[in-house]
This record gives C-alpha cells, structure tokens and sequence, in this order.
C-alpha cells in the first residue's frame, strides 16, 4: 500500500499510554489478564452453543455470532498495545497499520449492526412470541448474520479507499494505542476533506441507524413488559433488560462520541481512554452481560465445563 505523494511511508509511531516504567508493567498485567479472560469467555461461549443441540436457536446464535466477533475484536488492537508496554517498540508499518485499521474498523461496524439484530430479534420474541417461530426461521437469522458481518467490512473498505489514498508528510506520530481514522487524518498534509465527510457519513450510518433500531426496539419491549400482570415479571424483565442495555449504552454512547462528531471537538488525550470502553472493556463483559446471566447458556456451560448434566427447568426467559 502506497502514499499517492509519491514517496514510500515506512512506519508510524504509536505513542500509546506514556507513563513511568512501573506503571507500563503495571497496566501491561492488567491489559494482559483482561486479554486473556475475555479470550477465554468468549471461546467458551462458542463453542458451548456450538456443542449444544438445545442452543441452536436464533437468539443464541446472534450470541455465537458476537463472542467469535469479540475475540477477533480484541485480538486486532490489544496484542500490539501489550508488546509495547513490555518492550517500548511503538513502531508499526504503513500497511500493519492501515491493515488493522481496517480489521478494526470492520468488526466495530460489524458489531454495531449486530447489536441492533439482537435487539430486533428481542423484539419479536417479546412482542410477537406467536408468530416468532415463523417471522424469525434459521434461515432469517442466518441472512441477518451475514448482512451484519458483510455491511460492516464493506463499510470498512470504503473508509479505507479514501484513507490510504491520502499523502502523509512530516511528522509520523500517532497519539493512540492503535491506527485509527482521526489521528491518520490528523497527519495527513493532502485535501482530506472528502475522506473526512465519507468517514463521517458512514459512521452516522453504522451508528445512528442500527443505535434507532434498538431504541425503537426496546421501546415497544418496554412497552410489552409494563403490562405484565405480576410485580415478579416485571421486575425480572427490567432488571435483565437493564443489564443488555448498560453494555448497548457504553458501546453505542462511546462509539457515537468517538466517530460521529466534528473533528474540532476532538481531543486525542481523551479518546484514547474512551476507546479502552469498546475495544477491551465491552468484549470483556459482553459474555456475562449476554450469555452467564441466561440460565439455558449457564447449564450449558456447566455441562461443558464440568460435564455435569444440566436441569431442566421450565423459567421464561424475558430479554435474552
């Protein structure tokens, strides 16, 4: 991948978290054990529901679909940042870069349209559990899936083209952990105006958009939910409802801060420690949030973790 200036760019510098040598030992241990157990979680969870014949339903299969999502989300940023805090080599190639800037970018807007999915489907089963077998079949949920994962690189390789079309000159620091669209911009010395307003569409589109589905979702759940006769039902509703939309909040409201605003409002310091939230803390908790608070997901876990068999028990579960 080549500058279009004409001149070849060889590497960048991350400048990342600059801190005192013990504390970069110290952060090294705490990004490691969080890489470490959401890489954990996360492969526990697929390949439980892949094991479990009584999971092969469209709800947990969104589910399968995030966890995979979630250990390569993780794999693309943290790996990079934990070397350096260990070794202090900040340097990354012009196409190690744009490379991870596009496997980053992809499975973000990949996980932003899947999220919205969840919550449609969440929807139907709420609100329509009559026609649910019939308005979600595997094949939809199959379609769905696939439309996540294929608007969200597609999405990624048009930021792209525009990107990498770009001349760089003068200096080659990134104030970030990882390639990210405003601080290449931030460097570049050519017009960027066009991959300025293209980066900002498309972020309104991978955002605002499915951020509107699951709003209007959960509006008509919460809707459902207030006529449920019993004070009991309610309650589990809203708590188990609550738990999902702390992590859709953190992830969206984040995101949303991140990519869908005016580059005058942006202030690197900051949104480096804004982008520890949706790049190691929401893959970190998805998996209890999602999956360990479901009683189906956590005896299935018990089977495959233990080998016990798990009980069976007739508990509706509403919002997951």
């Amino acid at each position: 991948m080549r500058n279009l200036s004409g001149d070849y760019i060889v590497e960048f510098v991350l400048v990342g978290f600059p801190t005192s040598p013990p504390l970069q030992l110290l952060l090294f241990a705490l990004f490691l054990a969080i890489f470490l157990l959401t890489l954990l979680e996360n492969a526990l969870i697929v390949s439980t529901i892949w094991l479990t014949p009584s999971l092969h339903r469209p709800m947990f299969f969104f589910l399968g679909h995030l966890s995979f999502l979630e250990l390569w989300y993780i794999n693309v940023t943290v790996p990079r940042l934990l070397g350096a805090f260990l070794t202090q080599e900040h340097r990354v190639s012009y196409v190690g870069c744009m490379t991870q800037l596009y496997f980053f970018i992809a499975l973000a807007c990949t996980e932003c349209v899947l999220l919205a999915v969840m919550a449609y489907d969440r929807y139907l089963a709420i609100c329509e559990p009559l026609r649910y077998p019939s308005l979600m079949p595997f094949s939809m949920a199959t379609r769905l899936a696939a439309f996540s994962w294929g608007s969200g690189f597609f999405s990624s390789m048009m930021k792209l083209l525009f990107i990498s079309r770009l001349s760089y000159c003068g200096s080659n620091i990134i104030n970030h952990f990882f390639c990210d669209i405003s601080p290449l911009l931030n460097l570049t010395c050519s017009n960027k105006e066009q991959a300025e307003l293209v980066d900002f569409l498309l972020a309104l589109v991978m955002i605002l958009l499915p951020l509107l589905a699951v709003v209007s979702s959960y509006a008509a759940i919460i809707a459902t939910i207030l006529r449920i006769p019993t004070a009991q039902g309610r309650h589990k509703a809203f708590s188990t409802c609550a738990s999902h939309l702390a992590v859709v909040v953190i992830y969206y409201s984040s995101t949303l801060f991140t990519y869908a605003r005016p580059r005058a409002m942006y202030t690197f310091n900051h949104s480096k420690v804004i982008s520890v939230l949706y790049t190691v803390i929401v893959p970190f908790l998805n998996p209890a949030i999602y999956c360990l608070r479901n009683k189906e997901v956590k005896d299935a876990l018990r089977k495959t973790v233990l080998g016990r068999c798990p009980c069976s028990r007739d508990i509706p579960d509403w919002c997951t």
